[in-house]
């Protein structure tokens, strides 16, 4: 069976700071015409930041999409300074979001976050041995962040609670959840 569609015609119908929306006219494989709305995204990393005592490192912040507080591990995507890499990526946005470096930065997995309507691959790394920087980097003027560190126990009841909803959070706990498992 056939599944990749034909685009026909494509056009930006905006373009923001973060992202930008594209319009698609496709033919699918059995000659129907639609619509495809597609937001392009910049890749982007997540970072599961574990403490000397076993602890994860989540951030409280206000998300305008759903108009609410979150708890999230530190996120944020490529740009200039990173010269297209995750790594570098991961480790700009440990050092700006919470003030610490980590001894290994493992690459977990990378992942589509959105698949219906959204091009944004992020990579998911743990973060461990973590120290405080040296040298702190300059954090996003329109970031508000409050940090908090839980233990997995906290952070999976968190979960059950509906405290934690946040994709690639729950994610990372569950993947935390299998290391202390797997041993």
């Amino acid at each position: 069976m056939k599944f990749e569609e034909r685009p026909i015609s494509s056009k930006t119908v905006f373009h923001g700071h973060l992202i930008d929306v594209e319009v698609q006219q496709v033919v699918t494989p059995d000659g129907n015409v639609t619509q495809r709305e597609i937001v392009r995204h910049a890749p982007a990393i997540a970072i599961l930041a574990l403490t000397a005592d076993n602890k994860m490192i989540l951030e409280k912040q206000w998300r305008s999409p759903i108009a609410k507080t979150t708890l999230e591990i530190p996120a944020g995507k490529l740009d200039r300074r990173d010269d297209d890499s995750a790594i570098h990526a991961a480790k700009r946005e440990l050092n700006e979001e919470t003030r610490y470096e980590a001894s290994k930065l493992t690459k977990i997995s990378s992942f589509y976050t959105s698949v219906g309507c959204l091009d944004e691959y992020m990579t998911l790394y743990l973060a461990t041995g973590l120290q405080p920087v040296a040298t702190e980097l300059p954090q996003d003027q329109d970031e508000n962040l409050t940090l908090q560190t839980v233990s997995l126990k906290e952070a999976l009841a968190m979960i059950d609670r509906g405290e934690i909803e946040d994709a690639k959070t729950i994610m990372a706990i569950y993947y935390w959840q299998g290391m202390n498992t797997r041993g």
